[in-house]
């Protein structure tokens, strides 16, 4: 049965450079300028917001706060009563937030949702934060007592492709350059004022200092304070929406296709299951599949580009070959014909991704769709893919134990 369909109106996002313990804000208060920004922009009516989702991983850790979905009603009068909720699956939690307002929209419940995804982890010191992190494995099994349990994790995943198909270190470090290179083209990515390794030993050997296993500081996403939102919308609302902006209902973008698939949560459970499978993660490769024959696509190359989790080098290299754009095991023929970037064949977070432009973990899935979104209209600025038409995400949580991969366009 072909389900009614979701319609992405825009939304907004803060600096993913901000620090906000040091301009001594509360989150709350980010989360209002962008809730407001997302109005303006969007020309949206504060009284037509039926719903509203957060996604959010551990303010509860970082924040000592739960009950998010209340804060949404601080962010503006209007929205006083509306009906809340707070959504976590660690890294994807956004994506699983909007998952629930495309499902409400999708039986007919509200006809606008607002989606937001938050984090706010620079509250705590390294230590602390990885240690925060590792609630997102098996934490008695996996991470409990561990430095750097998940640059361990999925050091392991780069250790998995390099027994069964190979992986040099140089791979990794060419879809490092490229996430940075594509940052700095976007005015609110974490490391867009970073200046290049290239030609900088200095840089260098602090990009090359290793973290946990093959894993090095080049290879890592950014510990970021963020907040991101979109506005879900119905066919009915989204017409009268695009009627009163002097567009038509084919102007506006739309959730072509969605996949969600959960695999166990440790890492060495994942790994035996499939052994026997040419995936190396075939629960991610699923959902890929899954938004895939939801949105009519055939394969990745119909795609104009990928909004991809790299929250390690080696979660983008699992990504190449997950999408399909190589066969398995050979997602350095991408990254060696310059496939994934800018202007290449199918450019992979020209955001920057998580390693560029910030991983505010709540938030990450929510912006990826806002991303997509910007690249189908146009509105990506210095880091549009020229003529964008369909736009795939990947949003994972944990080491591949939620998998949310979505298609959008028009």
């Amino acid at each position: 049965m072909k389900q009614p369909p979701v319609y992405i109106l825009g939304g907004a996002q803060s600096d993913f450079a901000r620090n906000w313990a040091r301009e001594g804000k509360h989150f709350v208060t980010v989360m209002s300028e962008i809730v407001t920004d997302a109005i303006a922009s969007s020309r949206i009516e504060p009284h037509e917001v039926e719903t509203a989702h957060l996604g959010n991983f551990a303010a509860e850790l970082y924040g000592k706060q739960g009950q998010l979905g209340a804060f949404f009603l601080e962010t503006n009068p209007a929205f006083s009563g509306i009906p809340t909720s707070r959504h976590e699956a660690a890294c994807a939690s956004g994506s699983i937030a909007i998952l629930a307002a495309s499902a409400e929209i999708e039986a007919g419940r509200y006809d606008l949702a607002a989606v937001v995804g938050l984090e706010q982890m620079k509250t705590v010191d390294t230590a602390t934060g990885g240690d925060f992190l590792g609630t997102a494995g098996w934490y008695e099994r996996e991470c409990k007592g561990k430095e750097y349990p998940f640059p361990r994790l999925f050091g392991r995943l780069g250790d998995e492709y390099d027994k069964r198909f190979g992986l040099k270190d140089e791979y990794l470090a060419r879809i490092s350059a490229v996430n940075y290179a594509n940052a700095r083209h976007n005015p609110l990515a974490q490391t867009r004022g970073w200046p290049p390794t290239e030609g900088n030993p200095q840089a260098q050997a602090k990009a090359s200092q290793v973290i946990a296993g093959r894993i090095k500081v080049r290879d890592c996403s950014q510990v970021t304070d963020g907040t991101a939102m979109v506005f879900l919308a119905s066919e009915k609302y989204a017409s009268a929406w695009a009627k009163r902006n002097g567009k038509t209902l084919e102007d506006v973008p739309r959730i072509l296709g969605w996949g969600h698939h959960t695999a166990p949560i440790e890492f060495d459970t994942k790994v035996a299951e499939s052994r026997d499978n040419q995936y190396v993660l075939p629960h991610t490769r699923q959902a890929i599949v899954d938004a895939f024959k939801r949105a009519g696509v055939g394969a990745a190359t119909d795609l104009s580009g990928i909004e991809t989790h790299d929250c390690f080098t080696t979660s983008e290299y699992m990504a190449i070959d997950h999408f399909g754009i190589t066969k398995p095991g050979e997602s350095w023929k991408a990254v060696e014909e310059g496939v994934i970037e800018m202007g290449g064949k199918l450019p992979i977070n020209p955001s920057g991704g998580l390693i560029g432009a910030g991983h505010p973990v709540g938030a990450t899935g929510v912006r990826q769709m806002l991303d997509a979104w910007r690249q189908v209209t146009g509105n990506a600025g210095d880091y549009q893919v020229e003529g964008a038409k369909k736009f795939g995400v990947l949003n994972i949580g944990g080491s591949g134990t939620t998998s949310c991969a979505f298609v959008v366009g028009k």
